[in-house]
C-alpha cells in the first residue's frame, strides 16, 4: 500500500471537552470511519468485498473530564450504518478514552470487517 496521506484526513486537531465540542468529535469520527474505508479500498484495490462491519474501536482524545466518548463515537457508527444499511447485522463496539494521539487527532480507531472470500 501506498503511505497516501488522503487516506488519513482530519478535519481539526484538538482534545475533545477542550478544543472540540461533542459535534466536531461526531464528525471527526466520521472522517475516522471514511479514512478507514480509504485504506481497506487502497489495500483491497476496492470494497466490493465488504460484507458489514463487524468490530469498531474508538480512542477518542479526551480532555480530564469528558466523559462522552460514546456520543463522539457514533459519527462513525452512523456512517457504517448508512453505507451498509440497517438491515445487516450491528457492529460491536467500544469507546475508549487517551489523553494523547498522534498528530493531536481527536479520535483514532479501527474497523474490523466481514469480507467475501
Amino acid at each position: 500500500m501506498k503511505n497516501d496521506q488522503s487516506v488519513d484526513v482530519i478535519p481539526k486537531a484538538g482534545k475533545l471537552g477542550t478544543e472540540l465540542t461533542v459535534e466536531g468529535g461526531y464528525a471527526s469520527a466520521r472522517q475516522m470511519a471514511l479514512n478507514q474505508l480509504a485504506m481497506a479500498k487502497a489495500f483491497m484495490g476496492s470494497l466490493d468485498k465488504l460484507i458489514s462491519p463487524i468490530l469498531l474501536v474508538g480512542y477518542v482524545n479526551a480532555a480530564p473530564g469528558f466523559q462522552d466518548a460514546p456520543s463522539v463515537l457514533n459519527g462513525a457508527s452512523d456512517l457504517l450504518i448508512e453505507i451498509f444499511g440497517t438491515d445487516l447485522r450491528r457492529h460491536a463496539r467500544m469507546a475508549l478514552y487517551q489523553h494523547e494521539l498522534a498528530r493531536n487527532a481527536p479520535i483514532a480507531g479501527e474497523i474490523m470487517f466481514a469480507v467475501k472470500t
